[in-house]
């Protein structure tokens, strides 16, 4: 198959991934979905693995967080090779208790806000809500029990209107938008009964409202994802900014096999408020899953420390590209473009867990792949983020490095990317997987496949 036929397959996969994925819950279950298809076995954490070697496993948590991994045949000298992505992006959450009257002519739903969104991007414009409900029911013995159940309203059903200029005359000067103010969406007018949200969701979820007992719901951008361009050249959703990277590397886990390895696909919740949650990066989830594959196959804890000491990591979030109205926001000779390649990100105070052992791998791994790269570094006099490869770090070390791709209006509700640098992800992590990585007699790290 030829490179456009590749890409275009692989950028066809990706739209319709984030379409079908208006949350983090719907991201996973599609993700979910795809490994089975692929022949993997799930298995729930609440029950004893029984692995083997050659076999394709996964297991969630949360129903936001999901870890896949595929055990080599040949693991005398075995470490992990590891991607990590994050499954969650910038939006607003409805609260408990949502519905809003306002003066008997509107009804409103109160929401909060998730992580940093550019709040402008948000309005004027068709959204949905989607999310999961907990059900409550009784089996057939009389216990009670509670499902989760995926929703999504896939329609336009709400709208977060902006104020007219001649109520606002210095809007275009700037705005510092309050979110419980002016980021309150319109849900219908003084006819909507109280309650009726409420009989709406349960409606959606296939139960009646005195049978859900929770629920985490968020609002969502309607527009679909686009290519456009002069040459086609840019694709534009919501929730690029992870699930970009979050596909790609599942693909590339799906093409990229080493039976000397344990290959792990990691797609991380929470990403955007801080990771500090049990399906987060700074969570156990990573450190729990790999202390498991050691001990269900036999080993030791001495094993589980030799194994990460001869692991690698890809962290994978991506990155800005330089605005082609503001290129002075990025460094001058450290910045990336849409369409040339991966991101190698790098900081001298550590936001970014690249060092020159990490990049000189990957580095190597992408030449081999014939997949080109490019360098970012922040501004000197400008605070960059950290990563999920710092914060999972803390709980399992290995050599690592941030990568990403680039991409413009990060956390805005609509962000735009390069059509060409999805195929390069899927290229560079397939070689990923499909390299074994050892520590030679004098210390020297070795790359096989």
């Amino acid at each position: 198959m030829d490179n456009k036929l590749t890409q275009d397959a692989v950028l066809n996969g990706l739209m319709e991934f984030l379409h079908k994925s208006p949350t983090a819950f719907h991201a996973v279950e599609n993700i979910r979905q795809m490994l089975l298809g692929a022949g993997f076995t799930e298995l729930p954490e609440s029950k004893r693995w029984n692995l083997v070697p050659g076999g394709s496993y996964f297991t969630t948590r949360n129903g936001s967080a999901v870890m896949a991994f595929r055990i080599g045949t040949d693991l005398k000298d075995a470490g992990f090779t590891v991607t990590a992505s994050h499954s969650d992006s910038p939006c607003f959450k409805i609260k408990e208790n949502a519905e809003i009257r306002v003066r008997d002519h509107y009804m409103q739903l109160n929401t909060e806000g998730y992580g940093g969104m550019i709040c402008s991007t948000w309005l004027d414009r068709p959204l949905s809500i989607a999310g999961r409900v907990l059900v409550r029911s009784k089996d057939e013995s009389g216990r009670e029990t509670y499902e989760s159940r995926l929703i999504d309203f896939d329609r336009d059903l709400v709208m977060i209107p902006n104020l007219a200029i001649h109520m606002n005359r210095k809007v275009n000067d700037g705005v510092a938008y309050n979110k419980q103010i002016d980021m309150i969406p319109l849900f219908g007018s003084g006819d909507v009964k109280s309650g009726e949200f409420r009989e709406m969701v349960a409606a959606v979820a296939g139960t009646g409202p005195e049978n859900i007992l929770g629920s985490d719901l968020y609002l969502y951008n309607r527009m679909a994802p686009t290519v456009w361009g002069a040459h086609n050249e840019f694709v534009s959703s919501g929730k690029l900014d992870d699930l970009e990277c979050a596909y790609g590397t599942l693909q590339g886990f799906l093409n990229g096999k080493n039976d000397k390895s344990i290959q792990v696909y990691c797609c991380f919740d929470n990403e955007e408020v801080g990771s500090g949650t049990k399906q987060g990066a700074d969570s156990t989830m990573l450190s729990d899953v790999l202390y498991r594959i050691v001990r269900g196959l036999g080993m030791d804890d001495e094993d589980y420390r030799c194994m990460t000491a001869r692991s690698f990591m890809l962290s994978c979030d991506n990155a800005h590209a330089v605005h082609p109205n503001h290129p002075e926001k990025t460094d001058v000779a450290n910045c990336t473009y849409m369409n040339e390649g991966i991101v190698i990100k790098s900081h001298a105070g550590q936001k970014y867990t690249s060092d020159a052992v990490s990049m000189a791998l990957f580095r190597g791994i992408c030449q081999k792949a014939g997949v080109p790269v490019q360098f970012f570094a922040n501004r000197s006099d400008e605070a960059g983020g950290s990563t999920l490869g710092n914060i999972a770090m803390a709980h399992v070390s290995m050599n690592t490095v941030d990568l990403g791709l680039a991409q413009l209006a990060m956390h805005s509700s609509y962000e735009t990317a390069g059509v060409k640098d999805l195929a390069y992800l899927k290229d560079a992590s397939a070689a990923f997987y499909g390299s074994h990585f050892a520590i030679g007699e004098n210390g020297e790290l070795q790359v096989e496949g």
